[in-house]
């Protein structure tokens, strides 16, 4: 805001970024055949220890933490109980339905913006209200828990994985502490009214049909990583390459397949959603409606144009809005660079936008026998969602906003956003397809020749 440019919902994609990587996680845990994580307490031990095997280019190696760890004050950060105060605050904010602020105002969060007001408190952001009575949860949540192995300071070691952002989820318990938060966050969503049939129908517009070509299938592949930047070197010396390999996940490429009907006897802008949840958790139990919406993946998101009458739409798993291009390594940027410098094209216009995960994640790994999914494709009034104009035609990467501004007025999730009660108010809307679908990984890893 300082320099005139505000984060266009930046609590709430606080919020739905991590929401995404825990269920994600889990789903994961699942194809493994292990529980969905338990959430963080702060008054349990940390069962988890994590020895990162990482070493800082200057300042010594990454602090281990052993298994079994119980909470302490870190010293000069935060005392545990002064967590607990802060996060007794919050719910009880989320109980009342208001926020509040530092003039002792109260802004209402029992609405569809709610869920952005306290992103930025939970976080806490510039954004934050009242930073002073709701504290900053989240940030000094992961310097305590980065911080058990030494947290009075007697060793002196350097900061944990856990603060920062490019190793924080090398860490098992980033995604404990992430269930911890993302559960406040399920209170306050939970607490709002669930939406209406009248909300949720798209008049005069059914799914059809919804089906899978080709099949949902996961494997390993051999990816070439550069070390330029992992050894010391001097100007007198020229660079010499190196690098080596690593296993990664990856998936075949599939599309999904939707007839949709518009019977309304004109053009509609139509919003197409498409979620994933697992059907059964760990011990092969059915997932109920209500909870497999809050697990729910969320695959795709775009906008199209419905003449009247039938249409049939195919969306390649490539051309996903929730995903983005591999970010190319550094010697490819140099190289670029150099060629732009002399007036070619970068050739880098792909890769503006790194918000996202990469597409080869857009699938969890699934198991030899086919972890089983429930697949839904909801398609909304595109006239009310679109925040801008020309959504149809806009093929950039916008899924957490573009210019300045987030396209979907909706919250993020919709319409699984909130609590289904009878999950017949979805299976009977016409707007809604549901399927069974299984995603495999047999085994295969494709190594480098």
């Amino acid at each position: 805001d300082k320099y005139s440019h505000h984060l266009h919902r930046k609590g709430e994609n606080f919020f739905w970024v991590h929401h995404q990587l825990t269920v994600r996680f889990d789903a994961e845990r699942l194809s493994n055949y292990l529980d969905p994580v338990d959430e963080l307490h702060w008054e349990k031990p940390i069962v988890q220890g994590f020895a990162p095997h990482t070493t800082y280019k200057y300042g010594g190696q990454f602090p281990s933490r052993p298994d079994n760890v119980n909470f302490e004050d870190v010293d000069g950060v935060a005392r545990i109980r002064d967590l607990l105060i802060v996060e007794s605050r919050i719910r009880d904010a989320i109980a009342h339905g208001y926020i509040v602020d530092r003039a002792g105002n109260h802004i209402d969060i029992m609405n569809e913006r709610g869920i952005d007001v306290l992103g930025d408190v939970i976080e806490s952001s510039v954004y934050s209200p009242n930073v002073q009575y709701y504290g900053a949860l989240h940030n000094t949540a992961h310097i305590v828990l980065g911080r058990q192995s030494d947290p009075h300071g007697k060793y002196d070691l350097p900061p944990g994985v856990l603060e920062h952002f490019e190793t924080a989820t090398r860490d098992p318990s980033f995604f404990r502490l992430h269930k911890y938060m993302d559960n406040i966050f399920k209170e306050h969503k939970d607490s709002l009214p669930p939406y209406t049939v009248e909300e949720l129908t798209f008049a005069g517009v059914s799914v059809d049909k919804v089906a899978i070509e080709g099949e949902l299938e996961t494997y390993f592949e051999d990816f070439e990583y550069n070390l330029i930047n992992a050894v010391d070197d001097t100007e007198q010396i020229a660079d010499v390459e190196i690098s080596t390999y690593v296993p990664r996940l990856n998936h075949k490429d599939f599309k999904i397949k939707i007839d949709v009907s518009n019977n309304k006897g004109q053009e509609v802008l139509a919003t197409v959603r498409i979620f994933a949840w697992p059907h059964l958790d760990n011990n092969g139990i059915e997932f109920t409606f209500d909870e497999g919406r809050w697990n729910a993946i969320e695959l795709d998101k775009f906008w199209v144009k419905l003449p009247a009458g039938t249409h049939h739409f195919e969306r390649k798993s490539s051309e996903s809005a929730v995903t983005v291009p591999d970010v190319p390594s550094f010697a490819t940027l140099f190289e670029k660079t150099k060629e732009a410098l002399g007036g070619a094209d970068s050739g880098l216009t792909d890769f503006e936008s790194a918000t996202g995960i990469p597409n080869r994640f857009l699938l969890p790994k699934g198991n030899e026998q086919g972890l089983e999914f429930d697949l839904v494709v909801a398609v909304t009034d595109g006239a009310a969602d679109a925040a801008v104009d020309g959504l149809h035609e806009n093929t950039e990467f916008n899924h957490y906003g573009s210019h300045g501004k987030y396209p979907d007025n909706r919250p993020h999730g919709y319409p699984l956003d909130r609590k289904v009660p009878d999950e017949r108010v979805f299976e009977d809307l016409p707007n809604f397809g549901h399927i069974q679908v299984k995603v495999f990984n047999h085994g295969e890893y494709i190594q480098h020749d």
